[in-house]
């Protein structure tokens, strides 16, 4: 009897032992804890660099973690959105609706057959694209001045949104991986990418190759970028023919491109102007 219990008091000593390293084990594997300043994110980035290299992330992709940076500015941008709450009057004003579609007309002639293959393609005509893209870059103008990679990273970090944009960020470096994003690539506040401002996981989603050379150039190619476009609001449920004015079957495309009510309705004007 002296022998068991002694035996069964190792057993349980072993099981303790065991359970105490299954708990330090599934510790560790947590995923990196959120913050709502820079004080912890280089802590974060090392524990999440561990966690990306676990599941898979490249070479490539995990060195380029190493050059982000907590992006202050992003999260300025993020806790300020001003510019959904304006009266469509306003909104169409700040984003130069009228400046949209007159250049708009013009790129539709200048583009024709690109535009005239998309529509065959994905049933999308060329006034609600090149809506989208006046009002997010001015046609390729002006595409952000922060580092994506930077931008995405802090917003996984930061708590308010942290499982959002860790999905994001998980994006950007696959992106980086497969050669579609520069390591070093400059875009909008919230990691948004080239031309027509996708995020990272619509990239992933709804990427198309308008050009034909093989990757994914959402800055550099406006084939790739309204090709990727015209391809995301088909995934959203655009039915070739189908008006997109407020009210119609469309309409409901354009409201999964952006949340806000003015974006929509201001796709759908300047869209119509374009379209004729």
């Amino acid at each position: 009897m002296a022998l068991l219990a002694k035996s069964r008091s190792k057993m349980a000593a072993a099981t303790i032992f065991l359970a105490a390293g299954i708990l330090a084990g599934a510790g560790s594997a947590q995923a990196a804890s959120c913050g709502n300043n820079a004080a912890g994110y280089n802590a974060w980035l090392q524990q999440f660099k561990q966690e990306a290299a676990a599941r898979g992330v490249g070479r490539r992709a995990l060195s380029a973690l190493d050059k982000t940076q907590y992006a202050t500015k992003t999260i300025y941008a993020d806790r300020n959105q001003k510019s959904f709450k304006l009266s469509l009057d306003q909104f169409m004003k700040k984003r130069g609706g009228q400046t949209i579609i007159s250049r708009g007309k013009s790129l539709k002639k200048q583009n024709a057959k690109l535009f005239a293959n998309l529509e065959r393609r994905y049933g999308v005509p060329a006034g609600p694209l090149i809506a989208i893209w006046g009002m997010e870059t001015g046609f390729g103008a002006y595409m952000g001045n922060q580092h994506t990679l930077s931008a995405v990273a802090t917003l996984a970090y930061d708590c308010r949104r942290s499982a959002y944009f860790t999905d994001q960020l998980y994006a950007a470096l696959k992106l980086i991986d497969r050669g579609d994003l520069s390591p070093d690539a400059i875009g909008a506040a919230h990691g948004e990418i080239g031309q027509t401002q996708f995020l990272p996981l619509n990239v992933l989603r709804y990427g198309v190759d308008g050009d034909g050379n093989g990757h994914i150039d959402m800055a550099r190619s406006k084939a790739d970028a309204l090709a990727s476009t015209a391809n995301f609001l088909r995934g959203h449920g655009w039915q070739p023919g189908g008006g997109y004015q407020p009210g119609q079957g469309n309409f409901g495309a354009l409201q999964g491109w952006n949340a806000a009510g003015v974006y929509q309705q201001a796709i759908a004007i300047i869209g119509k102007e374009i379209d004729g």
